[in-house]
């Protein structure tokens, strides 16, 4: 069981509503001049709990002072909108050198809260608990014409000549195998890139399996060293204007490029791309097609759901993706201020109710998208995600009709533990595997 500790005298600061820790300087009262106080907060089942558990915040109160002492904890929940839920107050009484448990039970809904902890009125710390995350419920608001919508985007990608390239990036290649820069085009005669490795071992009778990488917002390009997984190939693909076609982004701010024109939108293109990755990858001799996987984090989890549900030769055969971006708009934007704010300007700019601005972004919800995906998902979240809140992941993963599971990351904000993580990946990939073919 961790502890995270937190001394009244040090200072100790809260961003409110991001899960930010930092230092606030705070001085007890007269009655407690000559007392240090220590507050230990207990992370029990790893701060969320499914039925017939309730929440139970418990905290270890420690006097190290020569004095007993009189101390007064808060504990305020609020609901992850940022709505007022329960507030609670215990006093207790501490001996010279001693310590106490002071133990907060309540019972709350399915869903996601942040607990406000304070000591004398002074704040001790502020984190994010969970209830039964699979029982939350966020219906798809899909328009209509959703299917219609993606599966003419996927007509118009047909139709466009691919013209994969492949240059070896020999300053990046070694023994173990080769990098190469890729190119080629997507929906609108798009130039999209990537970075591709192939293991040396892989030939076409020696095929080997695939791991598509699809990458966060704005993230720098990266290449897959030959060293960290010789036994799969890997492609990290940068979507338009992004990553490896940033010098030649044409568009802006991704999040609201196109706004307005759901034609125009940058999500359509971008999900293009992730279909036209898979493309690239089908027709690469050295790939076993039969076992094709992808992750990714934030907008790359958004990017991963995308590609399963939408690929129409479903070739991803299970995903991985972890704290998914543009997931459940509606309530996306009740929680966190980006990209609310970016939209909703331009959502004034359009003169559009909130009816015709949800009915817009519902063509891009992840969580509309998700009864689309086929195969098996692994979903990585941090608790304490201030970027694309816990809710939001859930919102789409419990629309999966797949075998699916989950592993919550108590301590992280906006990312995974990785070395826990990319273990996890692994295992979950070749568990996975249709065959081995390779040697």
């Amino acid at each position: 069981m961790s502890v995270l500790t937190y001394r009244i005298l040090r200072h100790s600061l809260l961003e409110r509503g991001r899960g930010v820790r930092l230092l606030l300087l705070g001085l007890w009262c007269a009655s407690l001049a000559h007392a240090e106080v220590k507050y230990n907060i207990h992370q029990l089942s790893g701060w969320w709990w499914t039925a017939p558990e309730v929440p139970e915040i418990e905290v270890c109160v420690e006097n190290t002072g020569k004095e007993a002492v009189t101390a007064r904890l808060t504990l305020e929940v609020e609901t992850d909108t940022h709505v007022a839920y329960q507030s609670f107050c215990q006093q207790v009484k501490v001996g010279a050198k001693d310590s106490t448990t002071v133990t907060f039970f309540f019972n709350c809904a399915p869903g996601f809260y942040t607990c406000y902890l304070k000591g004398d009125d002074q704040p001790v710390d502020t984190f994010n608990i969970g209830f039964e995350p699979e029982n939350i419920v966020s219906l798809p608001d899909a328009q209509p014409d959703f299917g219609q919508f993606w599966d003419y985007a996927l007509h118009e990608l047909s139709l466009v000549e691919p013209k994969f390239e492949m240059k070896e990036e020999a300053d990046k290649s070694n023994k173990t195998g080769k990098v190469y820069l890729v190119k080629m085009r997507s929906l609108g005669n798009e130039e999209i890139q990537g970075y591709l490795t192939i293991p040396n071992k892989a030939s076409v009778e020696n095929k080997f399996p695939v791991l598509v990488h699809y990458m966060g917002y704005g993230s720098e390009p990266w290449y897959p060293h030959p060293d960290s997984n010789p036994d799969m190939i890997e492609f990290v693909l940068s979507t338009r204007g992004q990553a490896l076609n940033k010098p030649n982004n044409k568009y802006g701010d991704w999040i609201v490029s196109g706004f307005g024109n759901k034609d125009e939108y940058y999500y359509r293109g971008a999900f293009m791309d992730c279909i036209r990755a898979l493309d690239f990858i089908e027709q690469l001799p050295e790939a076993d097609t039969d076992n094709i996987f992808a992750e990714g984090g934030s907008q790359g989890g958004a990017f991963t759901y995308a590609a399963c549900a939408l690929d129409p030769k479903k070739r991803i055969r299970a995903a991985a993706p972890w704290i998914p971006f543009l997931s459940d708009f509606p309530d996306y934007f009740k929680i966190v201020s980006w990209p609310a704010v970016p939209l909703q300007t331009e959502q004034k700019k359009w003169w559009m109710s909130d009816k015709d601005f949800y009915a817009f972004l519902s063509y891009f919800d992840i969580k509309n998208h998700a009864r689309n995906v086929t195969c098996p998902i692994l979903m990585g979240i941090g608790l304490q995600d201030p970027v694309c809140p816990p809710h939001t992941n859930f919102s789409g993963y419990n629309l999966l009709r797949v075998p699916k599971s989950f592993v919550i990351y108590t301590n992280c904000q906006h990312d995974t533990l990785h070395p826990d993580w990319d273990k996890r990946q692994k295992e979950f990939f070749w568990q996975n595997m249709k065959k081995i073919t390779h040697k």
